[in-house]
């Protein structure tokens, strides 16, 4: 008697843990994203949030048939969300490192980076994080190239809410250079009007090359599963190889 009771709260509380899930599913998935960071996701000139990962979660959502959308969130306390619930998943240029594995769970990479300088076309050319060195340099807070040009000696460091007014401040000559992902340097050098003719990437910060991918909240195996089965489908399909080619991500 006492083993047919405890057989059927088991089975009362498994279909419970799957009903949950499928439910999850239907109503779909939210990712937190600081919308400042183009090509990856910004907002474009019709107020629409655009960019290579927001591609890639309309990709995932068509193909998997789950609803996935895109909440614009500030990049200081957009983890602080992931873990209080406030959305699902984290796409915003994300790098994995060690110190983020203990309180958040990572898909498998969709980009490689590194860190370039950015520095206007009329001033000198520098090339690595040694001519760096007596230099003023604007960074976005809290950003892997914030904490890459901190260990660098002899640099005066102006952290900023966004990358873009860093560069505005560059083109202002209020800095010497701008460090950022250079996915980040390539598109205000490379693929905006407004810069391309002003900017230029003149050297990179010495360092390991950093892997992009989504974030979840620690222990969601289930949407940590969803993601990783799309991004690997995607990437053999050649969806994510054409979506590099749209927004000039090499």
């Amino acid at each position: 008697m006492k083993k047919s009771l405890l057989l059927g709260i088991m089975l009362i509380v498994l279909v419970s843990v799957l009903f949950a899930g499928g439910a999850k599913e239907k109503e779909g998935y939210v990712f937190g994203s600081d919308c400042t960071w183009p090509p990856l996701e910004f907002v474009d000139e019709n107020g629409e949030i655009v960019g290579f990962e927001i591609d890639l979660i309309a990709a995932m959502s068509e193909r998997s048939g789950v609803p996935m959308t895109v909440r614009n969130v500030a990049w200081d306390g957009i983890f602080a969300g992931l873990n209080n619930g406030a959305y699902d998943a984290v796409a915003s240029g994300v790098t994995v490192l060690e110190e983020r594995k203990a309180t958040m769970d990572f898909t498998t990479p969709i980009l490689e980076v590194t860190q370039s300088i950015i520095v206007n076309k009329s001033s000198a050319s520098l090339a690595n994080e040694k001519a760096l060195a007596g230099k003023t340099v604007g960074v976005q807070i809290g950003t892997t190239g914030h904490f890459a040009v901190e260990k660098i000696a002899g640099v005066t460091v102006k952290a900023y809410d966004e990358i873009g007014l860093a560069v505005e401040d560059l083109l202002n000559k209020n800095l010497d250079a701008v460090v950022a992902d250079s996915i980040i340097a390539a598109d205000f050098v490379l693929a905006n009007d407004n810069y391309s003719d002003k900017l230029t990437v003149s050297g990179s910060v010495a360092g390991d090359v950093e892997q992009i991918a989504m974030a979840v909240k620690k222990g969601n195996s289930e949407l940590l599963n969803l993601l990783n089965e799309n991004i690997a489908a995607l990437k053999a399909d050649g969806t994510i190889a054409a979506l590099k080619d749209k927004w000039n991500i090499l």
